[in-house]
């Protein structure tokens, strides 16, 4: 079973100064991770790590990141600010974009950043914007369906990103004439993997892409991006990843295919974000009401505007009630929100012990896509965000928003105006 990162007591202490809903990171978790990550590619001397900070776009959160050796990976202005914000800048920024608005390459490679191209167009666009640098990089789609030994994981053939192999060859072929000398190759084709399998064999389709790219094109590849895409077990059931198996397979491959056709030097690079954050943080909600019609309804204060993947996707967060760790699970539930739309629901069907009001329940896995992808819908608020630090303390990181922040945008009335 999945066991909380704070205690009830731990939460009835913070909600002396913070209500619920609140999201809380674990720094310990968070630091934990990146490290094994770091030693899990530690065979390869180029290494970087690139954080989707789409995932969690908080500068408290990226400047832990930032002091364990990660870099970001952005994919807007305003990633690029926070960015920039918390001192990480040039090479250590991938800007990974995709119809990307006029404006965003110019302050991407003002910023040194590795600009990764997502269309054969977007050569001449980013040319005519502001110009060719010297180091770039392609994104790859296969098309088709793309398989390991477990079956088949997903549809590239009917995804919106990347170049095709004709593209990248030709696209090469013209950023050179137009200055670029050292490249780079990009490739996401499944989200939230829970397998071994997966970047072993990506980093084999695109090692083998690099080596025909060179002989068609003599470009000067440092280095392959394998992007995100490595998840983790949502379901308390599952077996998560194992980031050692993941690295050796991924140099087993290096080995075998890169290193014979002299391309021993190239870097590896991943764009993690789910992987990084998603467990090292909880939504923290209270029971507030139950109804007793058709089904048992519990009524917490958080709802989708806080996390939206189960409304969304239909995506499972396993729920800890707090102080009931080993009560029996013996009352199904819906537990849901207060929004005017009947899938804004954390759970359905979901076994808990006897839920009382005020009880304070634990969403797991909410750190990465979770806060991230929240919304204002019916007028709600967001909430505020805390870091558990090392030393036990908390530590507000982002406050919870007011209907004056809700109003800001407006200039319509003094009542709707910021006080």
């Amino acid at each position: 079973m999945k066991k909380p990162f704070v205690t009830l007591e731990k939460v009835n202490e913070i909600v002396n100064t913070h209500s619920t809903p609140f999201y809380i990171y674990d720094e310990k978790g968070i630091r934990e991770n990146a490290r094994k990550l770091k030693e899990a590619f530690s065979w390869n001397k180029g290494f970087k790590e690139y954080f989707a900070v789409k995932a969690t776009p908080n500068p408290f959160i990226l400047q832990i990141l930032k002091e364990e050796g990660c870099g970001s990976d952005c994919s807007s202005e305003t990633e690029l600010m926070i960015s920039e914000a918390v001192g990480i800048t040039g090479s250590e920024i991938m800007f990974s974009s995709n119809n990307t608005p006029e404006g965003e390459f110019t302050k991407a490679k003002e910023l040194g950043a590795i600009i990764n191209l997502d269309d054969y167009t977007h050569i001449d666009f980013l040319k005519e914007e502001c110009g060719i640098p010297e180091t770039i990089c392609c994104r790859y789609n296969p098309g088709g369906v793309y398989e390991v030994s477990n079956g088949i994981m997903d549809n590239p053939g009917d995804a919106k990103y990347g170049f095709t192999k004709q593209q990248l060859i030709d696209g090469y072929k013209k950023l050179m004439e137009l200055g670029a000398k050292n490249f780079g190759i990009h490739s996401f084709l499944v989200s939230n993997t829970v397998t071994n399998d997966y970047y072993p064999a990506l980093a084999r389709t695109l090692f083998e892409l690099a080596v025909e790219l060179k002989n068609e094109t003599n470009a000067n590849i440092t280095f392959i991006n394998l992007s995100g895409g490595i998840g983790i077990p949502y379901l308390p059931e599952e077996k998560g990843n194992d980031i050692m198996v993941i690295g050796e397979g991924v140099r087993k491959a290096y080995e075998e295919i890169l290193v014979p056709n002299g391309l021993g030097d190239v870097a590896i690079f991943t764009e993690l974000g789910r992987y990084m954050l998603a467990p090292y943080a909880h939504l923290v909600t209270k029971a507030i009401h139950e109804k007793h019609i058709y089904k048992e309804y519990l009524g917490v204060d958080a709802c989708a505007v806080n996390l939206m993947r189960p409304a969304m996707y239909g995506a499972y967060h396993h729920i800890t009630v707090l102080g009931k760790e080993e009560t029996p699970l013996d009352t199904m539930y819906d537990v849901v929100g207060s929004l005017c739309e009947n899938n804004d629901k954390f759970a359905i069907d979901r076994m808990l012990p006897k839920v009382d009001m005020g009880d304070y329940l634990v969403i797991h896995d909410t750190g990465a896509h979770g806060f991230a992808m929240g919304y204002n819908y019916n007028g709600k608020l967001k909430s505020a965000e805390l870091l558990l630090k090392e030393d036990d303390s908390v530590q507000l990181i982002r406050r919870a928003e007011t209907p004056e922040d809700y109003f800001a945008t407006f200039d319509f009335c003094d009542i709707l105006k910021q006080k």
